[in-house]
């Protein structure tokens, strides 16, 4: 993304920037937000949907396959939550198993072989912990696709779309870039989760939330992601036209300028993103 495009959204959000971390919160959250099965349709064309891991089973936690970018062939790989309590219950609330994760990853290395980029959207609380989940490896499954998109040769741009949580957010989520939308939460648990460990009551999760610097605009500042895409009209449940029209464009120029990029320069810029993330700096090691 150019600095002109990054300022002038940094610029659109500026006076927004008073909303508290737990009403963005609320509104990663709320019940009419859209999902990532709407910037599908929206932003890609002649989308065809691949299925499975090839070991056990189709977790529909994870929607992947491919698509058009405007004239540009993309992999597109989306958690997704539903959209009330049947499809909720169908998407296991994005909570994906090991098996969704490994299909993510067959989807990467196919559009490895055939050169093209990887646009990931995440909307998850966190990997799913049950004992099932557990038993098939969901711990192993996190940790290769980490190891994986680490070494991939093609662009990959994330969008954090709503709820960002923990490594089961983070194991589609190693890319070039990472574009968050404007009330999205990006964290390493819930605000809930973060409360109960600390002071053992879930109820002071709007004072963790504070704490925790999950919002867009603290982690742009923290250099954790590149971007931010504005929401029109008080959220994007109110205007989710004009938020992924922004989003289209943005998307576009930046799998034009990772595509120019040289391999080795993209895996090198890539390695030294994630190494200078955190108190960790340049200047520190």
């Amino acid at each position: 993304m150019t600095n002109q495009t990054s300022k002038a959204i940094e610029k659109e959000c500026e006076q927004k920037k008073t909303t508290s971390a737990w009403d963005r919160v609320k509104l990663a959250r709320h019940p009419k937000r859209p999902t990532s099965r709407l910037f599908i349709k929206q932003l890609f064309t002649d989308f065809i949907e691949l299925h499975g891991d090839r070991a056990f089973g189709d977790d529909k936690s994870i929607i992947s396959g491919i698509g058009l970018l405007d004239d540009v062939p993309v992999t597109v790989i989306a958690q997704e939550k539903g959209i009330n309590t049947e499809d909720k219950i169908k998407h296991n609330f994005g909570m994906p198993h090991p098996e969704g994760y490994r299909k993510a990853l067959r989807l990467m290395k196919q559009a490895e072989k055939f050169n093209r980029p990887i646009i990931t959207f995440i909307d998850t609380p966190g990997a799913y912990p049950g004992l099932g989940a557990e038993e098939r490896g969901q711990a192993e499954a996190i940790a290769r696709n980490l190891m994986e998109m680490a070494n991939l040769k093609v662009p990959i741009i994330t969008v954090v779309v709503s709820e960002g949580g923990s490594g089961g957010a983070l194991a589609i989520g190693v890319s070039d870039r990472v574009l968050m939308l404007e009330n999205a939460v990006y964290s390493i648990l819930s605000p809930e989760g973060f409360a109960t460990i600390l002071w053992r009551d879930a109820k002071l999760a709007p004072k963790a939330s504070e704490l925790m610097k999950l919002t867009a605009h603290d982690l742009l500042e923290m250099g954790v992601v590149e971007a931010i895409i504005p929401e029109h009209n008080e959220g994007l449940h109110q205007d989710p036209e004009a938020t992924l029209k922004d989003l289209k464009s943005i998307l576009y120029r930046e799998v034009i300028t990772l595509a120019n990029v040289e391999t080795d320069v993209l895996l090198d810029n890539r390695y030294n993103k994630y190494r200078t993330i955190g108190v960790f700096g340049k200047e520190e090691i």
